[in-house]
């Protein structure tokens, strides 16, 4: 799914169809989702088969081949959990498509709540169905909040002006080619990232036990605020420059480029620090209960020290590439990832071996491994996006960047004072209260360093309270 539809369709799909939209050419837009989504349901049916089929293959070589000579019996639970799930893959597919268009037509709201009804299948799956089930039914959960994920949109798709499905491959739409050409680099881009996931959880099948689910939940839990901060802001970007370079208004663009780096920087910036400082009691609240140990946390939060510190990196990126996408210039990025993952390869090893080294757990090698790489990655980027629009207002942009390091930094200060003084309490004070402190302290010093976008929050949030209470 993230190969074909979930990485590369966006990116190729979201300008093309803003491109015809812009042109006021809307019929021809509905063609081409038509065919693209036909196309989708095609080759991901055929994925989707083929993995079933050969389930036991895809587990031992590429999943977890550190399991086949230790536990063969938790392998083979991994191919029917596979097989259970692999539905998903298309619901997803279509789902992630139906979210483009629905963006490009500017709507936003009903693709920002999609993630929430895919926890609520997981929380579905958890609560109704495990007790019954065991742990198929979290898989049979993931199936369903894949349903829910695609069916929330639906309403939405039906009432755009114009929409009309048609039964075609769209052979005779040269904007479907324009898609294929576009995602062809895109591809490899995707196939990078996965391979990448794929080194990490191939090295820590190897390492001592509880490495893997140590990155894999850390990981996650780094992913939380970036898909609330980064993602959301690069989702509604994306149509936005799509448009502008549509309209030949590279000015426009790049004014918008630097507004969007400014607005997700000073969310992420101090996100980072605060995942970073209450990682532990952050992993003890959420999972330390039953089989999830003091030990568990250890190694979850370990991992999460290392990729908490790539957020913001791994923020930018999203921004970034998708500044590309916008110009059709998907070979870049493919380029510059291609040679991240092969230092991602290199700084794993060698961060890994140098952790054992130090007396260090080795897995924690593997999340620095992956920031660091990221890190390098979109510097690379970031430059020669600067080259492309002959400029990033970069005046601005590092404006911003002084500003929250200065207050992410006092709001680090006062954390640290808060968990010593608190650090015996109720995990619930130690988390809530640290993240009141330190969100209300970090806004405190933006608006005394009078932070333009401060200011624009507050307008907006008066606005809307006057909206509801006269």
């Amino acid at each position: 799914f993230n190969l074909v539809a979930g990485g590369a369709l966006a990116s190729a799909f979201v300008p093309t169809l803003t491109e015809l939209l812009a042109h006021e050419k809307r019929e021809r837009a509905w063609k081409l989702a038509s065919a693209v989504a036909n196309l989708v349901l095609l080759i991901l049916t055929s994925a989707a088969l083929l993995a079933a089929i050969f389930a036991p293959q895809v587990v031992k070589y590429a999943l977890v081949p550190g399991w086949s000579a230790t536990d063969p019996a938790k392998e083979a639970l991994t191919v029917d959990l596979l097989r259970i799930q692999l539905p998903s893959a298309v619901i997803f597919g279509l789902s992630g498509l139906v979210m483009g268009i629905l963006n490009a037509h500017q709507h936003f709201l009903f693709p920002a709540l999609t993630p929430a009804m895919y926890q609520i299948g997981w929380i579905f799956g958890a609560v109704v169905l495990t007790p019954h089930m065991g742990v198929y039914g979290m898989a049979w959960g993931v199936v369903l909040g894949s349903a829910m994920h695609l069916l929330l949109q639906v309403p939405s798709l039906v009432r755009l002006p114009f929409a009309r499905y048609s039964l075609s491959l769209g052979r005779s739409i040269p904007e479907v080619g324009e898609v294929v050409r576009l995602m062809g680099p895109r591809l490899v881009g995707v196939a990078v990232v996965q391979l990448n996931f794929l080194l990490n959880t191939y090295l820590a099948s190897f390492q001592p036990l509880g490495s893997l689910p140590g990155i894999t939940y850390a990981f996650q839990l780094m992913y939380m605020p970036e898909a609330a901060i980064a993602q959301s802001i690069a989702i509604a970007t994306l149509p936005t420059f799509s448009a502008q370079v549509a309209r030949g208004k590279l000015e426009d663009m790049r004014a918008s480029l630097a507004t969007a780096l400014r607005g997700m920087l000073m969310l992420a910036i101090p996100a980072s620090v605060g995942l970073v400082l209450l990682r532990e009691p952050i992993v003890v609240l959420l999972f330390q209960r039953r089989q999830f140990t003091a030990e568990s946390t250890e190694m979850v939060a370990w991992a999460l020290l290392w990729y908490g510190a790539g957020l913001v990196f791994h923020s930018l990126l999203e921004i970034a590439s998708r500044a590309f996408y916008a110009l059709k210039d998907t070979k870049t990025p493919v380029m510059v990832g291609v040679g991240a993952m092969t230092l991602n390869l290199v700084f794993s090893i060698a961060f890994s071996a140098l952790f054992v080294q130090l007396g260090w757990m080795p897995h924690g090698g593997l999340a620095l491994a992956n920031s660091l790489a990221t890190a390098l990655e979109v510097c690379v980027l970031l430059y020669l996006m600067r080259r492309k629009l002959k400029g990033l207002q970069a005046q601005i942009i590092w404006d911003l960047v002084w500003k929250a390091a200065l207050a992410a930094t006092v709001m680090g200060l006062a954390l640290q004072g808060w968990l010593m003084l608190v650090g015996n309490f109720s995990v619930w004070l130690v988390v809530g209260g640290g993240l009141v402190l330190g969100g209300a302290l970090y806004l405190l010093m933006m608006a005394l360093l009078k932070t333009p976008e401060i200011k624009m929050g507050w307008n907006v949030t008066m606005k809307i309270f006057r909206r509801f209470i006269p």
